[in-house]
C-alpha cells in the first residue's frame, strides 16, 4: 500500500478546498480510476521541511501562471497524472508572515512533462520510486490554482495532517506484519531442545512492541476522527505519526533479532520490511521535528529553531 498511497491524503486537498469546477472536472474520474492523483509536490533541497522558505515560484501572467524552481523527493511522480503543487505567489520579502504568500496548483503531468518540466528518478534505499523535478517556465493556465492566491499553505497543512495519520496506519501495520512473523518463527524455531519463543528473552521484546502498537492505534483512530469531522487534528496527527514510526521501528528491531542471522536473508522479507519502515523516523516528518513541534505548539515552551 506504501507504494500507492497519495490519493488518500492528496485527495483531501483537491476535495476540501477546490473550485466547483475542478472537482466536477477531477473527481469522479479519480473515482473511476481514470485519473490518479499520487504526487504532491513540497520538499525542495535547500529548504527541506522549512517549507515557508521554498523558492519555487508561481508568477501570474494574465490568464496564465509561469512555474520555475526544482522539488525533490516527490515520489509516484511516474504514476501518476496529477500533481498537487505548492509554490510562493507573492515573495517572502512582501509579506507580513512567512507562511502567507504560497498558493497551491493542480498540474497536470502529460501536458507538464517536457514542456517546462524534468522528472529525474533518484535511485533509493525502499521500493517505491521518488523524483527531483525541474520547473523551467513551466506555464499552466490559471484555473489550475486550488482555493485562494495566497492561502495554499494552510491547505497543505490540512493535506499533510491526513498524511501523517495515514503513515501512521501503515507503520501499525508494519509493527503488527513484524510481531505475526516473529511470533510464528519463535514458536517453531528450536534450538538447545526448545522453542527460542519460550525464553522470555525473546518474549518480552515482542510483547512490549506490541503493547506500543496498540496504543499507537489508539491514537491514530483518534487523529482520523477528529479530521473526519474536519476539527483541528494537528496535534493528534503528528503524535499518531511519532508513536506509531516508534513503535513500528522497535518491532522491526524485536523481530530482527527473533529471527537473527536469517532476518537478514531475502526468503523472509524482514529486511526488506525492516528497510522500509525505517523511513518513517525520517518522513514525511521527522520524529525531531515532531517533537519540537508539540514542545512548542502543545506544551507552550519557547520556540527552539
Amino acid at each position: 500500500a506504501g507504494h500507492c498511497h497519495g490519493q488518500m491524503y492528496n485527495m483531501s486537498t483537491l476535495l476540501r478546498h477546490g473550485s466547483d469546477d475542478q472537482k466536477a472536472r477531477f473527481l469522479p474520474r479519480i473515482a473511476s480510476g481514470e485519473l490518479r492523483l499520487q504526487s504532491m509536490a513540497v520538499t525542495e533541497p535547500t529548504t527541506g521541511t522549512d517549507t515557508t522558505k521554498l523558492k519555487t515560484t508561481a508568477t501570474r501572467k494574465g490568464d496564465r501562471y509561469v512555474i520555475n524552481g526544482q522539488k525533490v523527493w516527490i515520489s509516484r511522480v511516474q504514476h501518476s497524472d496529477l500533481m498537487i503543487l505548492l509554490a510562493r505567489t507573492t515573495p517572502l520579502a512582501d509579506v507580513a508572515r512567512k507562511s502567507e504568500g504560497l498558493s497551491v496548483f493542480l498540474i497536470e503531468l502529460d501536458q507538464a512533462i517536457g514542456q517546462g518540466l524534468q522528472v529525474r528518478p533518484i535511485a533509493n534505499m525502499v521500493g517505491h520510486e521518488t523524483n527531483e523535478l525541474f520547473f523551467d517556465d513551466l506555464d499552466i493556465p490559471a484555473d489550475a490554482l486550488i482555493g485562494e492566491e495566497g492561502r495554499g499553505f494552510r491547505y497543505i497543512l490540512d493535506g499533510l495532517n491526513a498524511e501523517r495519520t495515514l503513515i501512521a496506519a501503515e507503520c501499525i501495520g508494519d509493527g503488527y506484519w513484524f510481531l505475526d512473523k516473529a511470533s510464528a518463527y519463535a514458536s517453531e524455531r528450536e534450538v538447545f531442545g526448545r522453542p527460542i519463543g519460550q525464553n522470555q528473552g525473546i518474549q518480552f521484546p515482542l510483547a512490549r512492541a506490541y503493547a506500543h502498537l496498540e496504543a499507537a492505534n489508539l491514537m491514530r483512530f483518534e487523529a482520523c476522527r477528529r479530521f473526519d469531522a474536519q476539527q483541528p487534528s494537528g496535534d493528534q496527527a503528528n503524535m499518531a505519526k511519532l508513536l506509531a514510526a516508534d513503535a513500528s521501528w522497535e518491532a522491526a528491531n524485536a523481530a530482527m533479532q527473533t529471527f537473527g542471522g536469517f532476518g537478514f536473508a531475502q526468503e523472509y522479507d524482514i529486511e526488506r520490511k525492516f528497510r522500509e519502515t525505517r523511513l518513517y523516523q525520517v518522513a514525511p516528518i521527522s520524529t525531531n521535528l515532531i517533537l519540537s513541534y508539540l514542545a512548542e505548539h502543545v506544551l507552550g515552551l519557547p520556540r527552539s529553531f
